[in-house]
């Protein structure tokens, strides 16, 4: 009944799996350094949460915007369109170079919010410093994210990953020495954490660059730019594609930073159970990540070559592996709940042994919602990154919109109250956002494509 979607599996994964190696790489790193804090205390946990709730804001709309070098030169491919090609690289290049300076100088002017949050206010002191060191790092990372898409468009999903990974093993590392004060170093707590990631995030350029440089294929697109000679019609296109794609990534992060923000307001021991269940989570939605950047890919490809029965079935059949890869972690999340959240605090820890026990409590609770969310979590942004890959994305920022804060946050404010069910409340919300754009996305994937089936056929 299937075939005709399952014989795509393999190619689907085999530009899959460099993109989700890479983003895991990110992710695992954010969960090695959530264990390296949480062994200084919850207060530590928390704050390292706090600050990036910040930096996630930012980096969302970042990482958002430069999603749309990725389908014009996918298509450009498709149609060996070398000039048009180099032109949305460059033009998205530009683009998010000074994007990334705007967001950082953002981050600089948001940090008093801090005080003004009821978030307790030893983790707003820890927090503090910490973020001045890691909203830096914002600037590597997004430009890295304007050589990556250009690189995901030709399909050339292993330079970002061998970049990211070689990178996050260097932030693991500075993280030992710095966090700790290991051999000589100083022992700077979680200001060592900032530095490790600023480290880790410029390297990541100098080795993106360096793999497209050396790649016969990409020699010619990262070489000889001349990034100030611009032309006004390719800048629109690429923001006209960017800054809804950019607002669509907001719209989600900015619902599970909003939780972040309501668990402080319940105490650091919630934050910092907050925390856990929304790494865990992140490292699963990579899965689904990677997929969306494939569906970016080969619809994107498609729409070049006009074959849009064939580019309704490929993306059929990507989303199908969504499901099926959402569907085991959501069976491992209702299974080990009371396991995964131990791997965090230092539960011998005797001054911090009350404290860490309610975390790992109320951490178990928000797995179980965050189980019952794998399937939808996927789905959405999977059917995001296809339609983005069709360059619809005007529609689809107002759906998600919907669906994330006039469906999910008032869900999660009413249900989030201490009253009612606290922690568990907040991520039942979004549980509710999460369900609500899967179905609304699906929809406009497939009226869409019928659409251009149609037309095409008359």
């Amino acid at each position: 009944m299937f075939t005709h979607l399952t014989k795509e599996f393999n190619y689907n994964w085999k530009l899959a799996a460099p993109v989700i190696m890479g983003m895991l790489g990110h992710t695992f790193v954010g969960f090695v350094d959530n264990i390296m804090v949480g062994q200084l205390g919850a207060a530590e946990l928390a704050a390292v949460s706090l600050g990036n709730s910040f930096f996630f804001v930012a980096m969302s709309l970042g990482i958002g915007f430069s999603t749309a070098i990725t389908p014009l030169v996918a298509e450009a491919d498709s149609e060996n369109d070398f000039k048009k090609g180099k032109s949305a690289f460059k033009h998205g290049l530009f683009l998010c170079i000074v994007l990334s300076l705007l967001l950082y100088a953002m981050i600089l002017l948001a940090k008093p919010l801090m005080y003004f949050m009821n978030q307790p206010d030893e983790v707003v002191v820890l927090a503090m410093p910490y973020l001045n060191i890691v909203a830096i790092s914002l600037i590597p990372l997004i430009i890295f994210q304007g050589f990556k898409q250009f690189s995901d468009g030709l399909s050339l999903t292993k330079h970002a990953m061998y970049a990211t990974i070689i990178a996050n093993v260097l932030n693991v590392g500075f993280n030992y020495l710095l966090i700790f004060g290991k051999f000589g170093f100083p022992e700077m707590g979680i200001i060592g954490a900032g530095i490790g990631t600023l480290i880790s995030r410029v390297a990541m350029i100098m080795l993106i660059w360096f793999l497209l440089k050396n790649d016969q294929k990409t020699q010619a697109f990262v070489t000889q730019i001349k990034l100030f000679i611009l032309e006004n019609s390719m800048l629109k296109k690429i923001i006209n594609l960017g800054l809804p794609s950019a607002m669509q990534m907001l719209f989600e992060v900015a619902i599970f930073t909003a939780a972040i923000w309501m668990s402080g307001a319940l105490g650091k021991n919630a934050q910092a159970a907050n925390q856990i269940a929304l790494n865990l989570s992140s490292m699963t939605f990579m899965i689904a990540m990677g997929l969306s950047v494939t569906a970016m890919i080969r619809v994107g490809n498609q729409k070049g070559l006009k074959n849009y029965v064939e580019l309704q079935r490929i993306a059929k059949s990507i989303f199908l592996m969504g499901i099926l890869f959402a569907s085991i972690f959501a069976i491992l999340f209702l299974v080990f709940h009371d396991v995964f959240p131990e791997l965090y605090l230092d539960l011998k820890d005797v001054n911090n042994y009350l404290d860490n026990q309610e975390v790992v409590a109320i951490a178990s609770k928000l797995l179980l919602v965050a189980a019952l969310f794998q399937l939808s979590d996927s789905t959405q942004v999977v059917f995001l990154g296809a339609l983005r890959g069709l360059q619809d994305v005007k529609i689809p920022t107002l759906l998600t919109f919907i669906s994330y804060w006039m469906i999910g946050f008032p869900t999660s404010y009413f249900l989030g109250k201490e009253e009612v069910y606290g922690s568990v409340g907040i991520w039942m919300g979004l549980l509710v956002g999460l369900g609500s754009a899967s179905i609304f996305l699906y929809l406009r994937f497939i009226f869409l494509t019928n659409r251009l089936i149609r037309t095409h056929n008359n």
